[in-house]
């Protein structure tokens, strides 16, 4: 589960950059009250790993869904809000940064 501030551009490329490796299932979401895609409780339940971009991100991931977490691997990559979707700079340092799932 990819996880950015609006859904629009971060999460969206991971979720699609890395959603054909074999055996990941991916999806994005946003924390902000005008993401384009809302973070649910399902999608939460649903997800072994939540995959946030930033610091401040897991902070209110942490605040907003706190009943909700345990037992999930909550990965920040620090990847800033420079980027638009499928930016190659951004692809690229989605790739170098995954490692830190494994």
């Amino acid at each position: 589960m990819f996880i950015c501030g609006k859904c629009r551009h971060r999460s969206p490329t991971a979720a699609e950059i890395f959603a054909p490796l074999e055996g990941w299932e991916t999806d994005a979401a946003g924390l902000g009250d005008d993401a384009d895609s809302p973070l649910a409780d399902e999608q939460i339940g649903w997800a072994t790993h939540l995959v946030v971009m930033e610091k401040r991100q897991l902070a209110r991931l942490r605040r907003k869904f706190s009943g909700k977490l345990a037992g999930k691997r909550i990965i920040c990559l620090d990847v800033p809000d420079t980027y638009v979707f499928m930016q190659p700079e951004l692809v690229e340092l989605l790739r170098s940064r995954i490692g830190r799932i494994s």
